[in-house]
């Protein structure tokens, strides 16, 4: 008998719900995006988020449903981000995904994120299954981590300041291109010389399988600077080139010596970060090379969305990890934690 999860997310700025059976079929996925309110403000203003969550959540899951086509009646689940993300955005989604178990008894699950995007792979890749090696980057992630098995997992290495994500927004913003800025960067790199300015590829000394961008970051805006002093013209394509490729170059030299050392031979890559066409189009190249089996979920599956929430929270329930009623937003919840 097919297992069908109702899944909620609403951790940011997407408001999505989606029906997945048996944590691989995709029935439905519906996302509302607030890209282009967030982007009058120059990023995510959370309190806005939370009031447009609240306006949408209801009018998303009915359109999941339909689109389904089915009703609650046939869920066996509902599974929901609970964290870590912004906590009023949170709220919305836990308390609607309780309220709806509440009233009519199906079983409650709490989903941590970073797992729903781990978990996106199982729905691009019907035949990918645990042990593996796993690169989240995101927003606010840059996690390298070991999926041990379903809802199992071992953080090799971790960002020690910005996230990959953050870094391409606060470059974005730098010059000029505003808000979201990974994929405005994106863009603009494709039209640069990504060997025009030697950026800095930061090492970690005492873990190698850690990141730091806070350094680039703050080396792309002294570059800006020094240019706005000399009065010389910025190059603004040189700029999102360079500073993309410095990116690329460290999370695919972390990445690989992980896979290697550890003794695997399957990747993959998750995260809104990971829609990046230089950062696919490198691991491709590379894992190619290696003999390493390279896994990544198509864009729409990178960005924040219901159906990796169901697969994770697909795997949860058959494991018996059904969530109480005293289930709550954990705005810095770790991965791993429940």
């Amino acid at each position: 008998m097919a297992v069908k999860i109702l899944a909620l997310e609403s951790s940011c700025d997407e408001t999505a719900a989606a029906v997945v059976e048996d944590g691989r079929e995709v029935l439905s996925n519906i996302i509302s995006s607030q890209i282009d309110i967030h982007t009058l403000y120059g990023g995510v203003v959370p309190e806005i988020a939370s009031r447009k969550h609240v306006e949408r959540v209801n009018q998303v899951i009915r359109e999941a449903l339909q689109a389904a086509n089915c009703s609650l009646s046939d869920i066996d689940a509902i599974a929901v981000t609970y964290g870590p993300g912004l906590v009023g955005p949170l709220l919305v989604g836990v308390s609607c995904a309780k309220a709806i178990s509440l009233s009519t008894g199906i079983p409650l699950v709490g989903v941590h994120h970073i797992e729903g995007h781990i978990s996106a792979n199982y729905i691009e890749h019907k035949d990918l299954e645990p042990p593996f090696i796993c690169l989240v980057v995101s927003g606010g992630h840059t996690h390298l981590v070991v999926v041990k098995d379903y809802g199992e997992y071992e953080i090799l290495g971790r960002t020690r300041d910005d996230a990959a994500g953050e870094a391409y927004d606060k470059v974005a913003r730098a010059i000029g291109l505003g808000y979201p800025g990974g994929p405005k960067v994106d863009a603009l790199a494709k039209t640069g010389n990504p060997n025009a300015i030697p950026f800095p590829r930061a090492h970690v000394e005492d873990n190698g399988y850690d990141f730091s961008f806070s350094g680039l970051k703050s080396a792309v805006l002294n570059y800006l600077h020094g240019c706005e002093q000399r009065k010389e013209e910025v190059n603004r394509a040189d700029v999102a080139a360079s500073f993309q490729q410095s990116v690329v170059d460290v999370l695919v030299e972390h990445a690989i010596q992980a896979v290697k050392e550890k003794g695997f031979d399957k990747f993959a890559i998750a995260g809104g970060v990971a829609s990046n066409s230089a950062i696919r189009t490198a691991f491709e190249k590379r894992c190619a090379e290696e003999n390493i089996s390279f896994y990544r979920p198509s864009p729409i599956l990178c960005t924040d969305n219901g159906a990796m929430i169901g697969a994770a929270g697909y795997y949860e329930f058959i494991k018996g990890n059904v969530s109480a009623m005293d289930l709550n937003a954990v705005p810095n919840l770790k991965l791993g934690e429940r």
